[in-house]
């Protein structure tokens, strides 16, 4: 369709509003690991088993941004009373070091 076919319903990408961007919701997602097993095994799990992750104790955590890792941190306890953990950046991934990234490619 020509620009003139969408009529006047499409704001030009010189006239968007920085702050609209800015307001765009994104995922955030940490993750601590991750696990491989048969369907079987899968099957047999039920309450209090436990998963072993391929990642230890100290090992930094992925944090992963509308499906991409944008950066690495470490678990720390934010509140105490509550249980509540978050997460302290510790590197950021540029986008030539990211495995997901298409930088490069033909």
């Amino acid at each position: 369709m020509s620009e003139t076919e969408w009529g006047s319903e499409i704001e030009e990408p010189q006239n968007w509003n920085r702050d609209t961007i800015l307001s765009i919701p994104v995922t955030i997602q940490v993750v601590f690991g991750g696990a491989s097993m048969p369907v079987a095994q899968l099957i047999k799990l039920g309450r209090g088993a436990v998963v072993p992750l391929d990642r230890r104790v100290g090992d930094p955590v992925d944090i992963v941004v509308n499906g991409r890792v944008v950066a690495r941190g470490d678990i720390v306890v934010v509140d105490e009373e509550t249980s509540r953990l978050g997460v302290s950046l510790t590197e950021i991934v540029g986008i030539a070091t990211r495995p997901d990234s298409a930088v490069g490619a033909a």
